[in-house]
């Protein structure tokens, strides 16, 4: 069963919600059914939003997650969704092509240029191959950067059967371990190892950041993987924040539990009481889950 690339803008003009489903018109249906119950990578194009002139897009592969589902639109003719689980997003954002190299061979002319009309395809069919390929490269992994320093010398590998701490790749995308080091990881790079409450960036003697990985929606609550379902915070902080004493508005805006947070811990606060986000609009907190958070956790 092939696997499938889906493309998606960081402002969507379709109903995207990466984490859980993928909007998309009947023209790429067969090529979405074809991959159902296995796993895709989703890209980022270069533009943006909808807007011709829009720009700022990453024209990288940035996730993986595996189709549940394909349901017909029920509120617009000839649209469909596909139901996703198991998101989790990369180490570090791939691009398409590194140097000759294209991770999609589809993409890539014999002159070495690139096939525009099969690059401008929203869902595109992926051999298993290439999907390892992807995987391993997005997975920052001693064995990943060797196997990329090879596909910079122009040395093409078959990566479906990397093997990452002597398991498949791919057999450690749904556990929770590997999944938690991803996530951990992806979170404090994206605040800098920075507390996005107090702004404090606190390393130890070690070397090691203090700042911890919260999910906003709880993972025992189904809470997914997202970068954007995450915040940076310190122990002390995140204690709060999983316990309902803290909580965030959807401008950012910091809120608390009325007569339960000491004066001592407020001082610390971000002047201006509101969230430290970080720099690029991708990787802040979404409203979903934000909304989540006030409504199923704060006790405010």
């Amino acid at each position: 069963m092939p696997q499938a690339v889906l493309t998606t803008k960081v402002d969507p003009s379709y109903d995207d919600l990466p984490e859980e489903r993928y909007h998309f018109p009947r023209t790429y249906l067969n090529a979405a059914r074809a991959a159902l119950g296995d796993w895709i990578v989703y890209y980022e194009p270069r533009r943006s939003s909808a807007h011709l002139s829009s720009r700022g897009g990453r024209q990288s592969y940035f996730a993986t997650a595996r189709i549940v589902r394909i349901d017909a639109d029920p509120r617009r003719a000839d649209h469909y969704y596909a139901y996703v689980q198991d998101y989790l997003e990369f180490d570090r954002p791939v691009p398409f092509r590194e140097r000759d190299f294209f991770y999609e061979s589809g993409l890539r002319k014999e002159d070495g240029s690139t096939k525009k009309g099969m690059f401008g395809r929203s869902v595109r069919p992926l051999p298993d191959a290439e999907y390892g390929m992807i995987l391993a490269a997005g997975f920052e992994t001693g064995t990943a950067e060797r196997e990329r320093s090879g596909i910079r010398e122009g040395v093409r590998r078959d990566l479906g059967l990397l093997q990452l701490a002597d398991r498949p790749i791919i057999e450690r995308l749904s556990r929770r371990p590997f999944r938690d080091r991803v996530f951990a990881t992806g979170i404090k790079r994206a605040y800098d190892n920075t507390c996005a409450v107090s702004g404090l960036r606190i390393i130890n003697g070690g070397g090691r950041a203090e700042a911890q990985a919260a999910h906003i929606r709880p993972v025992h609550a189904n809470g997914l993987d997202s970068l954007r379902n995450g915040v940076a915070l310190s122990s002390t902080f995140h204690w709060m924040f999983d316990r309902g004493l803290i909580s965030i508005d959807d401008d950012y805006s910091l809120l608390f539990k009325r007569n339960a947070v000491p004066g001592k811990v407020l001082s610390l606060v971000n002047p201006g009481g509101r969230l430290r986000v970080p720099k690029q609009e991708i990787y802040r907190p979404h409203r979903r889950f934000l909304e989540y958070h006030r409504e199923r956790v704060f006790k405010g």
